[in-house]
C-alpha cells in the first residue's frame, strides 16, 4: 500500500512540476492579441497549469509589439513573455528562437489570430497525460472537430478554388498530402499542437520545410522517428480580425514542398 501511495505521490509531484510555455508569433496581430491573451489567462488559471506565454513578433507595422507590452504590465512577465524579431523570418525560426526562451518542459504552438480556441489546451494536456503522447495535435477532421467561418463548403471542391485560403487550410490540402505521405495523422496543416519541449527541439533541428509545409514536416517526421501523436478534436475558425496572410505564392510554395517532402521521406 505504501509503495502505490508512493507511486501516485510522485506521479502528482510530477505533474504540479510540469509548465507549459505557449509560443505566439505575431505579425499585424494588435486586435487579435489581447483576447487570445486573456483566454489563455482565463484557462489556464482555470485548469490550475502553470504556464508562460512567450509573444514573438516578427516586427509589425501595426504596432502589436506595443500592445504585447501593455498586455506583460497587466499580467507580468512571469507570464507574459516578449521576444521580439527585428523582422518577418518565417514561422520555423519563430518556434526555434521561442524554444530558446521557453522555460516549460512542455510547449504549446498555436495562432494568435484566434484561429485556435485555447479552451481546448485543457484537452490536450489531459490527452498528453493519459497516453504519454510526444505530441498532441488538434484535429478538425474527427470526432467532432471541424472549420468555421469559411465561406465555401468544406469539400473537395475547394481543391479548384486554389486563389482561396480554403485551398491550404482545408480538406484538400490534407487529403493530398495524405495520398502521398501517408503519415498516420489526420490532420497535418494544422498548427495548433502540444509538444514535450525536447521532442519539439528534434523536430525542429530536422525538418527543412518553410512556410506552410512546415507544419506537415513535423507530423511525417515525428512518425520517422517513432515519436507517439495524439489528436484532440478542436473547431477551427477563420479569423476575426486582420487579413489572411496565405496567397498565391504560399500555395505555389506548399506544392514544391509536398513534392521535396514526397520525395525525401
Amino acid at each position: 500500500m505504501s509503495n502505490m501511495a508512493g507511486s501516485r505521490g510522485g506521479k502528482r509531484n510530477r505533474e504540479e512540476a510540469d509548465k507549459y510555455s505557449v509560443l505566439l508569433p505575431t505579425y499585424n496581430e494588435r486586435e487579435n492579441l489581447p483576447l487570445i491573451v486573456w483566454l489563455l489567462v482565463k484557462y489556464f488559471g482555470e485548469s490550475g497549469y502553470n504556464y508562460e506565454i512567450i509573444v514573438i513578433d516578427d516586427g509589425s507595422p501595426d504596432g502589436t509589439l506595443q500592445i504585447a507590452e501593455q498586455l506583460q504590465k497587466i499580467y507580468g512577465d512571469d507570464k507574459i513573455v516578449l521576444r521580439p524579431r527585428a523582422k518577418k523570418l518565417g514561422l520555423g525560426t519563430a518556434y526555434i528562437h521561442g524554444i530558446k526562451h521557453a522555460t516549460g518542459n512542455f510547449i504549446i504552438i498555436m495562432d494568435a489570430d484566434l484561429s485556435h480556441h485555447p479552451k481546448f489546451i485543457p484537452e490536450f494536456i489531459k490527452k498528453q497525460k493519459e497516453g504519454g503522447y510526444d505530441l498532441v495535435s488538434g484535429t478538425r477532421y474527427r470526432g467532432d472537430g471541424g472549420v468555421y467561418g469559411w465561406d465555401l463548403p468544406m469539400n473537395y471542391r475547394s481543391l479548384f478554388y486554389v486563389n482561396s485560403p480554403v485551398f491550404l487550410s482545408s480538406r484538400g490540402a490534407n487529403f493530398v498530402t495524405q495520398v502521398l505521405l501517408r503519415p498516420g495523422a489526420s490532420d497535418l496543416t494544422g498548427s495548433f499542437r502540444l509538444y514535450k519541449k525536447d521532442v519539439l527541439e528534434r523536430l525542429v533541428e530536422r525538418c527543412v520545410s518553410k512556410g506552410y509545409v512546415f507544419q506537415m514536416e513535423m507530423i511525417v517526421r515525428a512518425r520517422q522517428l517513432g515519436y507517439t501523436i495524439g489528436e484532440v478534436p478542436i473547431s477551427f475558425v477563420d479569423r476575426v480580425y486582420g487579413e489572411s496572410k496565405l496567397g498565391g505564392n504560399e500555395i505555389v510554395s506548399f506544392l514544391k514542398g509536398l513534392l521535396t517532402l514526397f520525395a525525401t521521406t
